[in-house]
């Protein structure tokens, strides 16, 4: 709507994530197309709602297949044609999860500083290659389908009611302040509305107090949780 763009300048592939024997003949569709790759932006993930007591280990190897496998076999095959081209970037979308820790979310968590390692490692072995870009964009709660679409202590079952979201960050904005971020060649950006951003905060500066204050939060978030409010209100309200 607002381009000049033409029907050969946009190409839609299927794609799973969970389907890593399909990542290169995707890469190579998109660079027949092309010609080349500028940016790859790692957006696949489904986050979690559920206890570690009740939640079975198969949903914990599905969060790390979907989101860290998934993502870095994607990564793999991307990276070599920009390493040959010795330019391009590659921003993955992690979380504040990927920061801090929450209750309800021990896996997502988990997923998340998976990546967060795994890309901070990778932005050193490229250090030879100074066009290449190594972003992280680290959200908090917002605006989208996320919840709906949680893993929860099993694989077959889905969440009963995702609570009200209109208090999370319009996604509009979390879009256009990722695309700030990616212009700039923010190694790790934090977009997320306050109190959440404060908390990211203490936990990277004051981890005694954030521990503190997450053990007295968390017990208001899984409560919200079991009483069918969304648990990401317990930060706010």
């Amino acid at each position: 709507e607002i381009s000049s763009l033409n029907e050969n300048d946009i190409l839609v592939l299927r794609l799973d994530l969970t389907d890593r024997s399909s990542h290169e003949a995707a890469t190579n569709s998109v660079l027949k197309h092309f010609g080349k790759i500028d940016i790859l932006v790692n957006n696949g993930g489904r986050s979690q709602r559920s206890l570690f007591v009740d939640t079975n280990l198969d949903v914990y190897n599905a969060i790390i297949e979907l989101n860290y496998l998934g993502t870095i076999s994607l990564t793999k095959y991307v990276l070599n044609h920009m390493i040959q081209r010795r330019k391009g970037k590659i921003v993955t979308v992690s979380s504040v999860m990927g920061i801090m820790g929450a209750p309800l979310a021990t896996g997502y968590c988990a997923s998340k500083h998976a990546l967060q390692g795994f890309f901070n490692s990778l932005r050193t072995e490229l250090t030879d290659y100074p066009e290449i870009s190594v972003i992280q964009i680290c959200p908090g709660p917002v605006q989208s389908q996320i919840i709906q679409n949680v893993f929860t202590e099993n694989l077959a079952k889905s969440i009963e009611n995702s609570g009200d979201q209109s208090h999370k960050m319009p996604t509009a904005r979390c879009a256009r302040l990722t695309l700030v971020s990616v212009a700039n060649d923010v190694k790790e950006a934090w977009i997320s509305d306050n109190p959440y951003l404060a908390v990211c905060y203490l936990w990277q500066y004051a981890p005694t107090w954030a521990w503190w204050l997450m053990n007295r939060m968390g017990k208001r978030r899984i409560q919200n949780f079991k009483s069918g409010i969304d648990a990401d209100a317990s930060y706010s309200r």
